[in-house]
């Protein structure tokens, strides 16, 4: 009787099995980019910390290609990716800076 729970239990099993969702091929690198995007826990703004933190979240710079951090295009490159969300104070003034902190801190929370 117990054999024929189980054989009766097997098309159940399949089914959740093949409703189960599955990692993606690309689920560790995406991982890896999250925990290199965790913000810095005592950066301060405008430090050399604070910027490479804002530059690998926000993509400004391709391998190490790319405006110097916190230059007027950099700034400027920021303001872009940011679009609508971006900071009204002037670019690169220690109140633009803290909103851009804010901002993605709130972006790259633990919920990610």
């Amino acid at each position: 009787m117990t054999m024929r729970r189980f054989v009766a239990c097997i098309p159940l099993l399949l089914l959740l099995a093949a409703c189960s969702p599955t990692p993606s091929a690309d689920a560790p690198a995406t991982a890896q980019a999250q925990a290199g995007n965790t913000p810095p826990a005592n950066a301060a703004l405008g430090s050399p910390a604070w910027f490479a933190w804002v530059d690998r979240t926000l993509g400004i710079s391709d391998n190490g290609h790319g405006p110097d951090p916190g230059s007027a295009e950099w700034n400027r490159a920021v303001q872009r990716k940011l679009g609508q969300e971006a900071p009204q104070s002037e670019p690169g003034s220690p109140q633009w800076q803290q909103s851009v902190d804010a901002l993605l801190r709130t972006r790259v929370s633990p919920r990610s």
